[in-house]
Parts: C-alpha cells; sequence; structure tokens
C-alpha cells in the first residue's frame, strides 16, 4: 500500500467514524459515500446531492460473508448470477437488515453491491462495515464518469476527497442494477 493510498484510507476513517461524507473512486464512477448505518451521516449525503428522500441508495460491501450480515435471505441462483458477471452489478434485495432508514426505499429494499475496487474494499475491510455509494453530482444530472467532471459544489460539500486515482482519465460507468423476482432477473439498469 502506497503512502498517498494509506493517507487516504487513514483519512476516510478518521471522517466516516464522525459522522462525515467522502468522495471516493469506487469499482465505476466517483462517488459520495458515509456510514450507512449512520442516519445523520445518510442525511447529509441527501443534502449535498439535493436529493428526494424517498429515492434509495447503492450500499457497498466487500464479500458475500459481508453480504450476509445485512440481507436475510440471498437465493443462491444470485450468487451464481454475480460469479459469472464481469461488469459491476448491483443487485436490489428486497429483505436487507440493519440499515439507516433512508437508505431503503420505499418497499423496504436495498441495493448492494459485492465492489472489486482495491481502495473501496481496503476501507471497508477497516472500517468493518458497508459504505454508501451515491454518484457525486446533484440528483437528476449527468453522472460524472471521472473526478474532474465532478462539479467543484458538489467537491466542497464532502467533508474528505480522496487523492488515489483522481488523476485517473479512465472513463468509467454506472453499475448493472438488477432485482430478482419469482427465479427471473429484472434488468433496472444494464
Amino acid at each position: 500500500m502506497n503512502k498517498e493510498f494509506a493517507k487516504d484510507i487513514s483519512e476516510c476513517l478518521t471522517t466516516l467514524e464522525k459522522g462525515g461524507t467522502i468522495l471516493y473512486p469506487t469499482d465505476t464512477v466517483w462517488g459520495l459515500g458515509c456510514d450507512p448505518t449512520n442516519e445523520n451521516a445518510v442525511n447529509k449525503i441527501i443534502q449535498i446531492k439535493e436529493r428526494p428522500a424517498n429515492k434509495s441508495f447503492i450500499v457497498l460491501v466487500n464479500s458475500l460473508d459481508m453480504l450476509q450480515h445485512y440481507v436475510s435471505v440471498i437465493d443462491e441462483k444470485i450468487i451464481h448470477f454475480l460469479s459469472l458477471n464481469t461488469k459491476p452489478t448491483t443487485v436490489i434485495y428486497p429483505s436487507a437488515i440493519g440499515f439507516a432508514s433512508s437508505v431503503y426505499a420505499a418497499d423496504g429494499s436495498v441495493a448492494i453491491r459485492i465492489c472489486k475496487d482495491e481502495f473501496c474494499n481496503e476501507l471497508i475491510k477497516q472500517i468493518k462495515k458497508p459504505l454508501l455509494s451515491t454518484s457525486a453530482n446533484i440528483s437528476g444530472e449527468p453522472t460524472p464518469r471521472i473526478f474532474k467532471e465532478i462539479k467543484q459544489s458538489i467537491a466542497q460539500k464532502a467533508d474528505y476527497t480522496v487523492y488515489y486515482r483522481k488523476e485517473d482519465d479512465t472513463l468509467a460507468s454506472p453499475s448493472s442494477i438488477i432485482r430478482w423476482v419469482n427465479n427471473e432477473i429484472i434488468t433496472i439498469r444494464k
């Protein structure tokens, strides 16, 4: 782990433990994040994004084991599907538990992705809990694909901005989002 990476992890941990928000790279696009079990932190993200309170979030976990702590029932077919899929894929689970109330959709579901990004996984491992993730933009505006596309007004509102990968110009795209209904995959976002 290089010094910049380690410093960012340390600063993120401190910020998240205090209920703050971070601007960070994920396995897809740059995101705004916080502790998804902290209602005040989640509400800060809602305010930064000017997001409708009834719009749900994505939560990142670093393993199937962690996912099983937050979802009461996981169909084996979903696990098999995810093992074969190479694109980052978020699954909407109907029976998630343990998150702040504003993380849940109106129907009680939560969108969760097993993240395969080195930075996110190290952060999740060290904080020992999932990470809320939402694109770093005002709700309804285009999703920034690289750090340079993030509006200054958004960046200034995060409590900590990660330096790692700030200069990376590799264009990213959001994850696929699926829902598993009656043994069938319903694609929400390709």
